[in-house]
């Protein structure tokens, strides 16, 4: 498959469960609402390291959020329920509480209740006020600058996806970079997913195991091409560098939406530009159950300029 000049390899991208929720963060000012958001997910690109994988879903204009200040929806997944539970009030306890002016919520009904007011009330050591609004209990704890407003708990998914991604092969490292920031700047709009790497992109991908005793994933030797000639190459002669977008999201469709947006918005820049291929990371099917064949996703866009 030939998308404007850019081979849609065929392969795909094999992700797995993960638990996940949304928080609404509001403040004032967009500026603080933005600080305590990007705050709260930060340190938060793989849970192989972090422990979870967050970043900001989308701005949210003050209609749109609950208390009517501006605010951004940030999603942050875990790889059970357990650690989400644990991620989410510290983060917001570390993170949102001690922001100027903010308050945070919950942004997903249903599924099982993560405690958020629930652990944090406690710092208002005895002077924390509870109140139900329409049918939501929330805290007001007091701190120096007013008071800190939140939701007693956020709803919850099981059914989230993680690890979905895509791989830019591309004659430059300029090239790479450009069809990676079009990419996540497309992605951006969906919603429902989240691209937790900074910027949203990638260029340690790894792969399953290492020669070290101890350590779970190493370089993608395949990928990198420097490594031509010691290691087993997956790469095309031309290609002199590789860029990796990974995707969470809170569903299976969700990925995929994010993830058909990128691959567009790459092909879209065409070869012309220095983008060769598109390709996928797999560990053979063994790692997740979530399979997203990239020329099966990208069947949609074939009608007008694919061979």
């Amino acid at each position: 498959m030939i998308l404007n000049g850019v081979e849609i390899r065929d392969s795909f991208a094999e992700a797995f469960p993960m638990a996940g929720t949304r928080l609404v963060i509001t403040a004032d000012t967009a500026r603080w609402a933005h600080t305590a958001a990007a705050s709260l997910t930060g340190f938060a690109t793989s849970v192989i390291g972090c422990g979870c994988e967050a970043a900001i879903e989308r701005e949210l204009p003050a209609a749109e959020t609950p208390d009517g200040r501006p605010g951004y929806a940030v999603l942050i997944f875990a790889m059970s329920l357990k650690d989400l539970k644990k991620v989410v009030p510290l983060r917001a306890g570390q993170c949102v509480l001690t922001s100027p002016t903010s308050a945070c919520y919950s942004g997903l009904d249903g599924g099982a209740a993560i405690p958020l007011g629930r652990a944090l009330r406690y710092f208002g050591d005895g002077h924390q006020i509870s109140k139900n609004l329409g049918g939501r209990r929330i805290w007001r704890v007091p701190v120096m600058e007013g008071e800190f407003v939140c939701d007693e708990i956020v709803g919850s998914t099981t059914q989230a996806v993680g690890g979905g991604n895509f791989l830019i092969l591309a004659r430059s490292r300029p090239a790479a970079l450009a069809a990676a920031e079009a990419a996540v700047e497309a992605m951006a709009k969906v919603p429902g997913a989240i691209m937790p790497f900074p910027g949203g992109v990638v260029r340690s991908g790894s792969k399953v195991g290492s020669k070290y005793a101890g350590l779970i994933a190493s370089s993608n030797d395949a990928y990198c091409p420097t490594l031509r000639g010691v290691a087993a190459s997956a790469l095309p002669p031309e290609v002199e560098s590789v860029l990796e977008i990974v995707i969470d999201g809170l569903t299976e469709a969700d990925v995929a939406a994010s993830m058909r947006a990128g691959i567009t918005a790459v092909c879209g820049l065409g070869a012309a530009t220095g983008v060769v291929a598109v390709d996928a990371g797999n560990y053979g099917g063994n790692l997740g159950p979530f399979h997203f064949k990239l020329r099966a996703l990208m069947a949609p866009q074939a009608d007008g300029g694919a061979r």
